[in-house]
C-alpha cells in the first residue's frame, strides 16, 4: 500500500478539477482527437508512400495503438488523475521523466494546435474567400477558448456534438464508398484490382510501407487524451474500462475500413497526389455538393481537434503547476474548477504558432510539426517504458485492469516506437524530428537540473510525509 499511499500525495496535489465527464463524452473525446486532419488529409501522404500496402501501415499503426491503450488503460484505472502519462512517469520512473513527458507533451499538442487553426482558415475560404483569414483564426480561437473556460462539462458536450459529425460523415463516405465499389460496371476502373495494378501491392517496397507508419502513428495520436480527461469523468474505473476498448474498436474499423474502399475507387497514383483523398473519392460518387461537404467535415475535423488539444494542453500545464515545475498561478482554478491560466498560456503558444505559420510558412510549418512529431512520439515511448517500471513495482498485485500479454506487449510497443523514431532521420520527409527534437529534449534536460531539480526533491519530501507513512 505504500506506492498507492505515495501516489496519492500526487492525486491530492492534482484536486480541484471537476468529474463532469461521462463514459460516452470520454470515448467521443479520445475519437474527436484521433479522427481528424490525419485521416482526412494525412492519408493521402501516407498512400503516398506506401501505395495501397498503406492498409498494412496503418494496421500496425492500430497494433501500436492497440498495445499503447492497454497499458495506459492499467494504469489509469489504478491512478485516474489529470496529469495522467505524467504523473505515471513521475513517480514510477522518477521526477525527471514526469518532467520530460510532461513539458514535451505540452509543446508537442500546442505546436499542433498551431497547425490546425492555420488549416481553418484555408477551410473557410471555400466559402468566403474575400474575408481575411485571420478574422476566422481569431473568432474560432476565441469560441474554443470560451467553450474550455465555461466547464469541463460543456467542453464534454461541445466535443461529443463535433465527434458525432465526424463519425456521421465516416459512415456515410463508408456507405457510399461501398455503394460505389461494388455497383462499378466492369471496366470502370473501380473495384479491388486497383489494389495490384498499379506497381503491385507494394509499389514503394516494404520501406515505403514502413514509412508510412509513422503517419499511422500521426494518424492515431490523441487517443492518449482519453487518460488525461479520466481525471475529471463521473467514475473513472468504469468509464475508462469501456472508453478505452470501444475506442480502439471504432478506430480501426473506421481508419482501415475506410482506406480498404478509398483505394478501391481512387487508384493510389492519384489518391496519393496533392489534396485530401476524401474529396476525390467523393467527386468520383457524383454527388451535388460533394466537395462542400467534404470541406465542411474537414472544418470540423480541425474544430474538434483544436479543442480536445486545448482541453489537453491546459490540463497538462496545470499538473506541471501542481508539481512546481511551472508558476503557481498556472495550477490555481476558477469557481467552475478550470485552470484558466493554464489555458490562456496554452492559448498564447497556439497564437505564437499561428503568427509564425502566417508570416514564415515555409520555414515554420516543418519546425512546428518536427517539434510537435518529435514530443508525440516520445511520450508513447515513455508510456510504454512506464508501464514496465509501473508492473515491476505491482508484482504480485491484484489489478482492477490487466494489460494482457505483459512483458511481450509493453516491450514489443517500445521497440515499434523506438524503430519508428529511429526512422525519422533516416527519411528526408521526417529528418527534422529528431533534429528538432534531440536538442529539445536536451534544452528541458538542463532546464530541469538548473531551475527545477530542488522542487521535485521538495515535493518527493511531502510525498514521503504525506499522512499514512
Amino acid at each position: 500500500m505504500t506506492q498507492q499511499r505515495s501516489f496519492d500525495a500526487i492525486v491530492e496535489r492534482e484536486k480541484g478539477l471537476r468529474r463532469g465527464l461521462s463514459t460516452a463524452q470520454l470515448s467521443m473525446i479520445a475519437i474527436g482527437g484521433a479522427i481528424g486532419t490525419g485521416l482526412f488529409l494525412g492519408s493521402g501522404f501516407a498512400i503516398g508512400f506506401a501505395g495501397p500496402s498503406v492498409l498494412v501501415s496503418y494496421a500496425i499503426g492500430a497494433l501500436i495503438a492497440l498495445l499503447l491503450m492497454g497499458c495506459l488503460a492499467e494504469m489509469t484505472v489504478a491512478h485516474p488523475t489529470s496529469g495522467s502519462f505524467g504523473a505515471y512517469a513521475e513517480h514510477y520512473i522518477g521526477p525527471l521523466a514526469g518532467f520530460l513527458v510532461r513539458y514535451a507533451y505540452w509543446s508537442s499538442i500546442v505546436f499542433a494546435v498551431g497547425t490546425e487553426v492555420t488549416a481553418i482558415a484555408v477551410y473557410m475560404k471555400y466559402w468566403f474567400p474575400a474575408i481575411p483569414g485571420w478574422y476566422w483564426i481569431v473568432g474560432f480561437s476565441a469560441a474554443l477558448i470560451g467553450v474550455n473556460v465555461v466547464s469541463v462539462k460543456v467542453f464534454g458536450v461541445v466535443e461529443y456534438v463535433f465527434s458525432m459529425l465526424k463519425i456521421a460523415a465516416i459512415v456515410a463516405f463508408i456507405v457510399l464508398g461501398a455503394w460505389v465499389v461494388f455497383g462499378a460496371p466492369s471496366g470502370s476502373g473501380i473495384g479491388f484490382a486497383n489494389y495490384t495494378s498499379h506497381g503491385g501491392f507494394f509499389p514503394k517496397g516494404v520501406w515505403g510501407m514502413w514509412v508510412a507508419v509513422i503517419v499511422s502513428i500521426f494518424s492515431y495520436l490523441s487517443i492518449e487524451m482519453i487518460a488525461v480527461a479520466a481525471g475529471e469523468a463521473h467514475d473513472p474505473h468504469k468509464a475508462v474500462t469501456r472508453a478505452f476498448r470501444a475506442t480502439m474498436l471504432r478506430l480501426v474499423f473506421f481508419y482501415l475500413l475506410t482506406l480498404a474502399l478509398m483505394l478501391a475507387i481512387v487508384p493510389w497514383t492519384a489518391a496519393g497526389t496533392n489534396g485530401s483523398p476524401f474529396v476525390k473519392v467523393m467527386a468520383a460518387t457524383h454527388v451535388p455538393g460533394a466537395a462542400g461537404v467534404i470541406n465542411f467535415v474537414i472544418l470540423v475535423a480541425a474544430l474538434s481537434a483544436m479543442n480536445s488539444q486545448l482541453y489537453i494542453t491546459t490540463r497538462m500545464m496545470f499538473s506541471l503547476s501542481r508539481a512546481g515545475y511551472a508558476p503557481k498561478r498556472l495550477g490555481q482554478l476558477n469557481a467552475q474548477g478550470v485552470p484558466v491560466a493554464a489555458l490562456l498560456l496554452s492559448a498564447i503558444g497556439i497564437a505564437l504558432a499561428t503568427v509564425l505559420n502566417v508570416l514564415y510558412p515555409d520555414a515554420s510549418f516543418m519546425l512546428m510539426m518536427s517539434v510537435s512529431m518529435f514530443g508525440a512520439m516520445f511520450t508513447w515511448l515513455m508510456i510504454f517504458v512506464t508501464h514496465v517500471f509501473f508492473r515491476r513495482q505491482h508484482a504480485g498485485r491484484t489489478l482492477a485492469f490487466r494489460m494482457w500479454g505483459y512483458p511481450v506487449t509493453s516491450l514489443l510497443g517500445a521497440g515499434l516506437m523506438t524503430a519508428a523514431l529511429l526512422t525519422t532521420f533516416v527519411t528526408r520527409e521526417f529528418r527534422m524530428t529528431l533534429l528538432c527534437g534531440v536538442p529539445f529534449l536536451v534544452a528541458l534536460t538542463l532546464a530541469y537540473w538548473f531551475w527545477y531539480r530542488g522542487r521535485a526533491q521538495e515535493a518527493g519530501a511531502e510525498a514521503v510525509h504525506a499522512p499514512g507513512h
